[in-house]
């Protein structure tokens, strides 16, 4: 499953440098497909429709840091554990039961994301 940041994030950044997908981003900033990955063209969302990589999307908060699940592959394929939780000095970032994937989706989707 992806992972997700909760309410209790303090913005203080620590999380965005270690995603490997850049797929963390700070409240209220747009964000890309393109961004971080090598992904072009169109791409397929997770509602099954399709989008410009290098279309601005809409934050997903406003508040606080998030992480923009089409892209979070919980660092399978790069490290052991989502690096974002091993360095969240408030332990808010965790795993979203609402996105569940197995490691081999996620695994297909860095590789997407990364070919």
């Amino acid at each position: 499953m992806a992972i997700k940041i909760t309410e209790e994030c303090i913005n203080c950044g620590a999380c965005e440098p270690e995603c490997p997908n850049n797929a963390i981003y700070e409240g209220g900033a747009e964000w890309r497909f393109s961004d971080g990955t090598t992904v072009k063209g169109s791409f397929p969302k997770l509602d099954g429709s399709g989008a410009d990589a290098d279309a601005a999307q809409p934050a997903v908060s406003n508040d606080f840091y998030y992480i923009v699940t089409e892209k979070c592959t919980e660092c399978v394929g790069f490290h052991d554990e989502p690096q974002c939780a091993s360095v969240c000095p408030v332990d808010c970032c965790v795993p979203d039961e609402d996105h569940k994937e197995s490691k081999e989706e996620l695994a297909a989707k860095k590789d997407k994301l990364h070919s």
